[in-house]
């Protein structure tokens, strides 16, 4: 019985935090014919799931280097650009094995960036035990995946969805780079400057994105 609250945490902590995890899938698999997107969130999702309980693993070693907020928060915002304006266009000819590919190395590589609060709160919720950690990640499956596809359906519906999860992706990121306390030497960051600073990240991303969107 003892397993049962920490296990019902990292459920919680999944569900809220897989958000933003369940937009990627959607976006990277969005321009995929019918038959490929269920393929791509599927192997998109194991992958993810995988290199997450490898990174849990090693995310002890990795919290101790310099930059590694600072360094992902960059990287995340090069991918909310890109599932921004990878606009699909029927001049554009590439290989369906491909763009399976790539929808999957988008997600498997989106997830390993911002799982990083999660790997953070499902270890300490863990206590360092493993096997907890393992079985919460392995039950986090079906959020991921049935959220991922709910997403998808809107944004086929609505094409305003992609600036919302591009929004959500920026705004995650920026809040990763504030994290990095290399930056807390040199800015006195309070409550009000972060927010000023998420919504000028959310809203120059969006820009530059909206921009090459409309041009290509």
């Amino acid at each position: 019985m003892e397993i049962l609250e920490p296990l019902a945490k990292i459920l919680m902590i999944n569900l809220v935090l897989s958000g933003d995890n369940a937009v990627v899938i959607a976006m990277a698999s969005r321009n995929l014919r019918d038959d490929l997107k269920k393929k791509a969130i599927f192997f998109g999702t194991m992958g993810a799931v995988v290199f997450r309980i490898i990174f849990t693993v090693i995310v002890m070693y990795l919290m101790q280097l310099p930059f590694i907020h600072l360094i992902g928060g960059l990287l995340l915002l090069l991918v909310a650009y890109k599932l921004l304006v990878d606009v699909e266009s029927e001049d554009t000819r590439i290989k369906i094995g491909s763009s399976l590919q790539e929808a999957i190395v988008i997600i498997i590589f989106a997830d390993l960036l911002m799982s990083l609060d999660n790997v953070l709160g499902i270890v300490a919720v863990a206590n360092n035990n493993m096997v907890l950690v393992i079985i919460g990640i392995i039950l986090s499956i079906p959020i991921m995946l049935y959220a991922s596809q709910f997403i998808l359906r809107l944004m086929e519906k609505y094409s305003g969805v992609v600036y919302f999860g591009a929004a959500l992706l920026a705004w995650t990121a920026g809040e990763m780079m504030l994290k990095e306390e290399v930056l807390h030497d040199y800015i006195r960051i309070n409550a009000t400057i972060e927010m000023v600073m998420l919504i000028g990240i959310v809203f120059i991303t969006l820009s530059v994105g909206a921009f090459h969107r409309k041009y290509r």
